[in-house]
């Protein structure tokens, strides 16, 4: 070998062993001294690890079923408080709030004594008598609000509150839609009312000023019309009035202004539409079979196909009887859809609805005596046998139930019975 060939050779080993030197250092400066290679796990440890997994598995799973599970009663609740709160501006308070209710309720228990409960306004009394409505119809409220927290039971509220603002909503315009179809088929107005168009309603169209003229005036005077729509003095309307689609054949008798009031057709339309059902509204001359034929069909209908019906608000909120405040919340949404105004509001130009609704209600629960008293209970059995027509078996006497034919004929039969006996 030539020395250069020697040199050469001499220089390469040298070369190969820095570079794997050099690798060596940068493994070791990466990762640490250079490990051993580590035994493959026997059979049983990965068994084991792979247990353990699964039960890692197991226990992740059973987290989220328990927030899914967790948050499906929360939709639960929150619907059913949609639902009930359907029910709280119809036949509760249409102004007032649950909050309002419970805060007098809580207020009379701080008061010390008779005295104290006789100083109560109207107002306060109202909004007493408004908490014992609530309490009948949601039966669950005080057991439920007495156990809440009290984040829980401001969350309860809201959703009740949102039920009965979609729900008022809802009549609003359905009413909207009915109660132009219902003028135009028995008033006949030239041109017709138009069932989106809520502009060309009110005191502007001869019809629906007829219904909304104040039960004290004559409509079919022109000098009352062109007064009323100048809103001159003597002709402006307030809530201080009777509108005359209160009235029966929506004339009232100014000698008598009780006489005939609150047995409107459109009114009693109005409530059926929206208590029963819509098709319900067009059976008003009879005692109200018509809902007891509706809820017939619904069950027949039900047991045949064993499809689940929708029900109606009445069914839903367990009502059989038509209740005061429930009529006044009926004539604030008629005569808001006989109005020209397309928002729904608490102060019509003159007219407030919050008073009118107060002057209803008071009405049925503030009778000044026993013989108004009477008054308001035939005009409320009237309501109820129209809208519902069922009879009304708890309101036999025992005495009565005693002379009906089956009960008289088991006396009959037990007399014989004896008096063969005694003559053997």
């Amino acid at each position: 070998m030539s020395s250069t060939e020697g040199s050469t050779a001499l220089i390469t080993g040298n070369l190969s062993r820095g570079m794997s030197e050099s690798f060596i250092d940068d493994q070791r400066s990466d990762h640490g001294p250079l490990q051993p290679p580590q035994p493959e796990p026997s059979p049983s440890q990965a068994s084991f690890a792979q247990a353990r997994q699964r039960r890692k598995i197991a226990e992740l799973e059973e987290k989220i079923e328990t927030l899914e599970s967790g948050r499906a009663v929360k939709e639960r609740q929150t619907n059913y408080y949609l639902a009930q709160g359907r029910g709280f501006r119809r036949i509760i308070a249409l102004f007032d709030g649950i909050e309002d209710l419970v805060s007098e309720n809580d207020r009379r228990y701080d008061v010390n004594g008779d005295e104290d409960a006789e100083a109560a306004t109207v107002d306060q009394d109202r909004l007493h008598v408004g908490y014992h409505v609530l309490t009948r119809t949601f039966s669950w409220f005080v057991k439920s609000a007495s156990d809440m927290e009290h984040d829980d039971f401001t969350r309860m509220l809201k959703f009740l509150r949102q039920g009965a603002d979609g729900a008022r909503g809802d009549d609003t315009s359905k009413l909207k839609t009915l109660i132009s179809d219902w003028v135009n088929r028995e008033l006949k107005p030239d041109p017709l009312v138009d069932s989106d168009d809520k502009h060309c309603r009110g005191f502007v169209n001869d019809a629906c000023g007829m219904l909304l003229c104040p039960a004290e005036l004559d409509w079919n005077n022109p000098a009352v019309r062109a007064g009323i729509r100048d809103r001159s003095e003597g002709h402006i309307v307030t809530e201080l009035s009777f509108p005359t689609f209160l009235y029966e054949k929506y004339s009232a008798n100014s000698d008598d202004l009780e006489d005939g009031l609150f047995k409107g057709k459109i009114l009693l339309q109005g409530y059926k539409a929206v208590f029963t059902s819509p098709s319900s509204a067009k059976d008003i001359e009879g005692d109200g079979d018509g809902a007891d034929i509706v809820e017939n069909n619904r069950r027949a209908k039900k047991a045949l196909s064993g499809v689940k019906v929708k029900k109606h608000v009445a069914q839903i909120i367990k009502m059989d009887r038509v209740t005061p405040r429930s009529i006044a919340y009926i004539a604030c949404q008629v005569r808001f859809a006989l109005s020209s105004v397309t928002s729904w509001r608490s102060v019509d130009g003159d007219f407030d609805y919050i008073q009118f609704w107060k002057i209803i209600v008071d009405f049925f629960e503030r009778p000044p005596g026993r013989e108004a008293q009477r008054r308001v209970n035939r005009l409320l059995e009237w309501w109820t046998r129209k809208v519902f027509g069922r009879s009304r078996r708890e309101d036999l006497s025992d005495a009565t139930k005693a002379n009906m034919s089956v009960n008289a004929l088991a006396r009959q039969r037990a007399h014989r019975d004896d008096t063969s006996f005694d003559s053997n």
